[in-house]
C-alpha cells in the first residue's frame, strides 16, 4: 500500500497513543535453499566460512529446510488479531524478523507508508538478556536508520515490557506441564522430575543482564537467570498444587553455540538427563519456558537430541509445549498493550489515561505479574543488557530515535 493513498489512521482510544503494534521476532528459513543465506544472516560479521554454516545447517535439513518460526508466528499473529478484534482494539498488527523475510526494515517502510508514527513492539522474547531484549533494540536502530537514509518520516517506536512472569505466559505453561506429567508411563509419573529449559547464554552475558542493579559478580547470572527461576518456581509451586506431589526441578540450559573456551550457562540438558538416570529419577518432563514457541531449538534439540539421550539412556522423558498462539497468551498481549498505552497516556496528562479515572484523577494502569520479581521496566534503562561492543539502540532510555 502506497503513502500517496494511505492517510494516516485515526488512532483508537484503548490504544492511543500507538496507532499499530509491531511482532518482532527471529525469523527462520522456509525452505532448503534459505538455510545458508538464512544462517549468513544470524552470523554476519563473525567470519564464518560458507562450508562451516552448512554443516551448522545441517538439522534444519532433517525438516526439509523449514523452520516452525514463521508459521508459529503467522498463528501468533492471528491470535493477536483475533482478540484485539473481540475486544474492540482497533491496532492494526503487522510482522517482521531479525534474520529472514518479512524483514523488519521493509515492515516498518510498510507501517509508516501506512501513516503509522508511534508504534509498539512485541518481540517474541519473554525475558531481559542482551539477544533477547538489546539486540532486537539494536535492530529497531538499524531498521530507523536506513529508513532516515531513504528521507522517510521516523515512527517513535517503543517496546513491550518483559512478560515472563505475566498469566497470561505462566498459566499456558503451567498447564503444558501438567498435559506432559500425563503422558508418561504411569508408573514413573509420580517420581518424574522436573526440567525447565533456556537458550544457554555466555556467562558473562548472563551476569549483566537487566538494569545495572540487576548485575552480579557472583556467578548468579543477573536478571536473566532470576527472571527464569522465578518462572520455574511458579510453575513447580502450581504443579504441585494440582497433583498434591512435590516434585524435585531445577532450571537447565540448551542451544550452546559459542565457541568451548568461552564458559556458558550449564548444565546442558543432555547432561542433566544423564545425571537423572545416573540418580535412579525415573522419568522426566522437559518444560522449554525459555522459548515463546515450538521453533527450531524446541523441535531438534529437545524433540530429537535431548528425546535421543533420553532413549538411550532408557529414561522415560515427555516434553511440555510452548505457549505459541495460546489465547490467553494473546489476551496477555492486549493487556499489555492497553497497560503501556495507558501509562504513556497518564504521562501526558491526558485525563483519560486509565481506567479507574475520577474526581481525583486518574490511577495508574494494573500491571499483572506473578512471583517475587514483580512487573518489568516499561523502558530499559541505560546500561541494561549491554552489548560487547556498543552499539545505538532504540525503545529504551538511550535511544538515539526518542
Amino acid at each position: 500500500m502506497s503513502a500517496q493513498h494511505s492517510p494516516a489512521p485515526r488512532p483508537a482510544a484503548q490504544g492511543a497513543p500507538y496507532d499499530a503494534l509491531l511482532l518482532l521476532s527471529f525469523g527462520g528459513p522456509e525452505g532448503p535453499d534459505d538455510v545458508v543465506p538464512f544462517l549468513e544472516n544470524v552470523t554476519r560479521g563473525r567470519g564464518i566460512p560458507r562450508e562451516r554454516l552448512k554443516e551448522v545447517g545441517r538439522h534444519y535439513y532433517l525438516f526439509d529446510g523449514v523452520s516452525p518460526i514463521n508459521a508459529q508466528n503467522r498463528e501468533l499473529l492471528a491470535a493477536i488479531r483475533k482478540d484485539f478484534a473481540e475486544h474492540g482494539v482497533e491496532l492494526p498488527v503487522y510482522w517482521g524478523n531479525r534474520n529472514w523475510a518479512p524483514y523488519l526494515t521493509d515492515t516498518l517502510r510498510e507501517m509508516v507508508a501506512d501513516g503509522h508514527r508511534r508504534i509498539l513492539t512485541l518481540t517474541t522474547s519473554a525475558y531481559a538478556s542482551y539477544s533477547g531484549c538489546r539486540q532486537y533494540r539494536e535492530n529497531l536502530a538499524d531498521a530507523l536508520a536506513a529508513l532516515e537514509a531513504e528521507g522517510l518520516p521516523l515512527p517513535r517506536v517503543d517496546k513491550l515490557r518483559h512478560y515472563f512472569n505475566h498469566p497470561g505466559f505462566v498459566r499456558p505453561m503451567v498447564d503444558a506441564t501438567l498435559a506432559a506429567l500425563a503422558e508418561l508411563p504411569a508408573e514413573v509419573r509420580d517420581g518424574a522430575h522436573l526440567a525447565f529449559t533456556t537458550h544457554s547464554i555466555p556467562t558473562a552475558a548472563a551476569d549483566t543482564s537487566g538494569p545495572v542493579e540487576a548485575h552480579t559478580e557472583d556467578g548468579r547470572g543477573g536478571a536473566y537467570v532470576a527472571q527464569h527461576l522465578d518462572v520455574a518456581r511458579l510453575i513447580a509451586d502450581a504443579v504441585r498444587e494440582e497433583t498434591g506431589a512435590e516434585r524435585p526441578w531445577r532450571l537447565v540450559y540448551q542451544s550452546r553455540s559459542g565457541a568451548p573456551h568461552i564458559p556458558w550457562l550449564e548444565p546442558d540438558i543432555c547432561d542433566h538427563l544423564e545425571e537423572l538416570h545416573g540418580a535412579g529419577v525415573p522419568g522426566a518432563v522437559m518444560v522449554p519456558i525459555g522459548f515463546v514457541s515450538d521453533h527450531m531449538e524446541v523441535r531438534y534439540d529437545l524433540d530429537t537430541e535431548a528425546a535421543a539421550k533420553a532413549a538411550e539412556l532408557g529414561l522415560p522423558v515427555a516434553r511440555a509445549a510452548t505457549v505459541g498462539a495460546d489465547p490467553r497468551f494473546a489476551a496477555a498481549v492486549r493487556e499489555l498493550v492497553l497497560e503501556r498505552a495507558a501509562t504513556e497516556r497518564l504521562a501526558a496528562g491526558d485525563a483519560d489515561a486509565a481506567p479507574g479515572a475520577g474526581e481525583t484523577g486518574p490511577t495508574a494502569p494494573r500491571r499483572c505479574a506473578l512471583g517475587s520479581l514483580g512487573p518489568s521496566h516499561d523502558v530499559c534503562p541505560v546500561g541494561c543488557c549491554p552489548a560487547r561492543t556498543p552499539r545505538p539502540a532504540a525503545a529504551g532510555a538511550d535511544s538515539p530515535y526518542a
